[in-house]
C-alpha cells in the first residue's frame, strides 16, 4: 500500500512532468496561431486569434515562472497530443482554403487546442494546490481563466459565423421565392393577355359572320 508521501511523489512527478507538456505545447501553438489569422476571412476571428496569440506569449512567461518556483529548468517535453490537433487544424486548413466554411473550420480546430489546454491546466492547478504549490497553483489558475474567456469568445464567434450563413441562406431563399413568384405572375399575365385575345378575335369574327 502506497504511503502519502509516495503518493505525493508521484504526483509531485505528474505535475511536472504535464508543466513541460504543456510548456511544449503553447509553444506549438504561438506558432500556429499567425497562420490561423492570416487564414481567416472574418476581421473578428482574425482578430481573436492575434490577441491569444499575444496571450500565448505571457502563459509561456508565466510558466517559465512555475518551472522556477518548482526549482526545474524550463524544458518543454514533445507532447503527441497537441501535435495531433494542430495537424488536423492544419489539414482542415488546406482542405477548406477556398471555402465559405474555412473560418468555421478554424474555430473548430482552435477550441480542440483550447479544451486541451483547459483540462491541462485544470488538472494541473488542483494538483498544486493539493501538494501545497499555493504560487504555482495562482499562476495555472490565472492561464487557464485566459483560456476559458478564449474559448468562449471562440463559441460566439462560431455562433455569429452560423447565424449570419443561415441569415444569407435565408435571404436568398426569398430572393427565389420573389423570383418564382414573379415569374408566375407573368406567366398569368401573359396567359390572360392570350386569352382576351383570343376572346377578341372570337368576338370580331362572330360579328363579321352577323353581317353577312
Amino acid at each position: 500500500m502506497a504511503t502519502t508521501k509516495q503518493a505525493s511523489t508521484g504526483l509531485q512527478k505528474l505535475m511536472e512532468h504535464q508543466v513541460a507538456d504543456i510548456y511544449y505545447a503553447e509553444k506549438q501553438i504561438l506558432k500556429a496561431l499567425p497562420k490561423m489569422a492570416k487564414a481567416a476571412y472574418t476581421a473578428e476571428l482574425r482578430e481573436a486569434f492575434t490577441e491569444h496569440a499575444e496571450e500565448t506569449q505571457g502563459q509561456i512567461e508565466r510558466l517559465e515562472q512555475v518551472f522556477e518556483a518548482l526549482g526545474l529548468p524550463a524544458k518543454g517535453k514533445k507532447c503527441p497530443a497537441i501535435d495531433g490537433i494542430l495537424e488536423e487544424g492544419k489539414e482542415m486548413m488546406e482542405e477548406f482554403a477556398d471555402d465559405e466554411a474555412l473560418d468555421a473550420a478554424l474555430v473548430a480546430a482552435a477550441q480542440k487546442v483550447e479544451h486541451y489546454e483547459i483540462a491541462t491546466y485544470g488538472n494541473l492547478a488542483a494538483w498544486a494546490t493539493q501538494l501545497g504549490h499555493d504560487d504555482v497553483a495562482s499562476l495555472l489558475s490565472e492561464t487557464l481563466e485566459e483560456e476559458k474567456g478564449a474559448d468562449e469568445k471562440l463559441t460566439h464567434i462560431c455562433e455569429t459565423l452560423i447565424n449570419t450563413e443561415s441569415e444569407e441562406e435565408g435571404e436568398m431563399a426569398e430572393v427565389e421565392e420573389g423570383n418564382d413568384r414573379a415569374s408566375k405572375a407573368s406567366g398569368s399575365k401573359t396567359a390572360s393577355r392570350g386569352a382576351a385575345k383570343a376572346s377578341s378575335n372570337g368576338s370580331a369574327k362572330r360579328t363579321g359572320s352577323n353581317k353577312r
